[in-house]
């Protein structure tokens, strides 16, 4: 038999490979970089939005409690709590190094004065860096 070497190589397959996938890659792009479907959205009114604010509970490092800035015992709290609409949504800032019984304590009041928008307020960490603070439920 007659061989010949190999001599040349033929790229037209390969082009036309990184044709069509550079074609899919434009047509698709303009999702990718919106990160949704264009969608063209109906018309309406606008509508007001009530603008609602948390009452925020702090507690200090030592242990004291703040409602909206004020400092208050534990009863105090329970008797200014019960003068607010139950549907209030309550956000909790403790200091980390607060004993965890202070903690229960708050919540504890805000169960028997049967509140159900609690939060508590955390600070996220990512790969061992503290993030900017923001709030779990």
């Amino acid at each position: 038999m007659d061989e010949k070497p190999f001599e040349t190589m033929n790229v037209i397959p390969f082009v036309d490979i990184m044709l069509v996938l550079l074609t899919m890659v434009l047509t698709t792009a303009s999702f990718i970089a919106v990160g949704r479907i264009p969608l063209s959205l109906p018309q309406a009114a606008p509508m007001k939005v009530e603008q609602t604010k948390d009452a925020m509970i702090e507690i200090t490092a030592d242990g004291i409690l703040h409602l909206e800035g004020a400092a208050l015992s534990v009863e105090e709290l329970k008797g200014r709590l019960g003068a607010m609409p139950k549907d209030t949504s309550i956000l909790i800032r403790a200091d980390r190094s607060i004993a965890f019984q202070r903690f229960v304590d708050v919540a504890d009041v805000l169960k028997t004065l049967a509140f159900t928008k609690v939060g508590v307020q955390t600070k996220g960490v990512a790969a061992g860096v503290a993030a900017p603070g923001g709030a779990a439920q």
